[in-house]
């Protein structure tokens, strides 16, 4: 870490490589059994995360006498959905531009299904009692950069034409609302973006599903599944599922249908947590309306505040393993952490001194349009959807809205989607897969340092309709 100020590195002596979410966990709900024997369902969810567990909570509400049983290799919520931000958009593309730039003729029924969506989220919140500090308190996309501007200008504009209320802020009008030196000015989106703590929200969609009569097996790995005349057995090593459909959840790791593998990639993300500011360094960067805010470059950075005044801090590097490899020592990363304090540092200099006390990292499960989809195996028995991109936390519910639809063989408005229908563009294999993902990775991090100027690589990306960013 040679370009790395040593003096950085002494607000990370206190960090702990822990997942701050977990610290402190008075709403865990007790472990669940591991499955041994054979047990009979109607459905089967293969995944305890947030698809998982939305899955199994509108099965349950759309018809309370279905018998749904979910199948967890860890424990319930151990991945990406208890190690994210706490970020829960409405959009359902990984950002209104995006979405636009794939499924224009979409667009105005993708908005208005996200916004629905969550609505829904806060509904069930309110519904269930969940104590998961959810907050609606908007987004501001800050421009770091002056290039940065006429971009957020122009998502503005169209953004409003589809009937969103943003507003795109001076650098005088955002440095009132969060005092950053760095700061050029910001979309500001006051309703398409709610806090939660992430942890909370699983362990309170778990409580849900148990209420409703779910049936919760951790620590029970899935290994394969077998058709049968009627149905299908989810195989695991002390046990099995007989169901009559079969919801796999599985995220970021592999899926049990094999053709779905070339289609998503993991890519590890970090993110750090300072300890609680003080009275004085509060007043010293505003920000009393607790927006959760991101830069607007290509790669960039979120942050967010917690409901002890801690700043969470995240994002810009998306890291990719040789092979797609998951593995539990990728998710602590020192060089990550030290560029991420540099990086804060930079945006908060009036914050020097102040610690760092967790760091963590997960997978998130990318596909190269950085948006769900989905699919169907097994004479349609078998529905999956993967590909969230690491906005998950609110559009898990609508992907498994979505599966359940194709389980149960639905023509509606979510199923008619094109974003539904079709697949995103499949990754080359290995090694011709990590030296596309690391050039493209290379090309994103030029195009920021040379005002948002794309080479001749992304773009020939953006006449494909990949445009990958970060």
């Amino acid at each position: 870490m040679a370009n790395i100020d040593p003096s950085i590195l002494n607000h990370l002596s206190q960090m702990q490589p822990e997942l701050y979410w977990l610290d402190e966990d008075p709403l865990e709900p007790m472990p669940h059994p591991t499955l041994i024997g054979d047990v009979r369902s109607d459905l089967c969810i293969v995944g305890a995360g947030y698809t998982g567990l939305w899955t199994a909570l509108l099965a349950k509400e759309a018809n309370p006498e279905r018998e749904v049983v979910v199948v967890e290799q860890r424990e319930t919520g151990a991945g990406a959905s208890g190690r994210n931000g706490g970020f829960c958009s409405y959009s359902l593309t990984h950002g209104f531009m995006n979405g636009y730039s794939r499924f224009k003729d979409e667009m105005a029924v993708i908005e208005k299904l996200g916004r629905e969506n969550l609505d829904a989220i806060e509904a069930t919140i309110k519904k269930y009692g969940i104590e998961c500090n959810f907050e609606w308190n908007g987004e501001l996309r800050v421009a770091v950069e002056d290039w940065q501007m006429q971009g957020l200008g122009e998502e503005a504009e169209l953004r409003n034409s589809f009937g969103d209320n943003v507003e795109l802020l001076s650098q005088e009008q955002v440095q009132a609302r969060v005092k950053s030196p760095i700061y050029k000015g910001a979309l500001w989106d006051p309703d398409g973006t709610a806090l939660v703590d992430p942890a909370r929200l699983v362990w309170g969609l778990e409580r849900a599903c148990i209420s409703l009569g779910v049936k919760i097996f951790e620590n029970s790995h899935v290994d394969r599944l077998e058709r049968t005349k009627n149905g299908m057995i989810v195989h695991t090593p002390y046990g099995s599922v007989y169901a009559t459909k079969v919801a796999l959840a599985t995220n970021v790791f592999k899926s049990l249908i094999k053709r779905a593998h070339k289609y998503v990639v993991p890519v590890y993300d970090f993110q750090l947590v300072t300890e609680p500011l003080t009275a004085e360094q509060l007043q010293s960067i505003g920000w009393k309306e607790r927006e959760g805010l991101s830069d607007a470059g290509n790669q960039f950075h979120y942050y967010r505040m917690t409901k002890d005044n801690e700043i969470l801090w995240g994002g810009y590097d998306a890291i990719y393993n040789f092979r797609g490899k998951v593995r539990q020592e990728y998710e602590t990363d020192a060089e990550t952490y030290a560029h991420l304090a540099e990086a804060f540092l930079e945006t908060f200099p009036q914050l020097k001194g102040i610690k760092f006390t967790h760091g963590w990292g997960g997978a998130i499960d990318t596909c190269s349009r950085f948006s769900p989809f989905w699919g169907a195996a097994y004479g349609g028995r078998v529905a999956y959807v993967l590909g969230y991109t690491g906005l998950g936390v609110g559009s898990t519910r609508f992907g498994a809205q979505v599966m359940l639809d194709l389980l149960d063989g639905k023509d509606n408005e979510r199923t008619r989607l094109k974003m539904v229908r079709k697949k995103p563009m499949p990754f080359p294999p290995e090694p011709l897969r990590f030296i596309f993902i690391r050039l493209t990775q290379w090309s994103i991090n030029q195009a920021d340092k040379h005002h948002g100027k794309r080479n001749l690589w992304l773009r020939l990306l953006d006449s494909l309709g990949l445009g990958f960013d970060s």
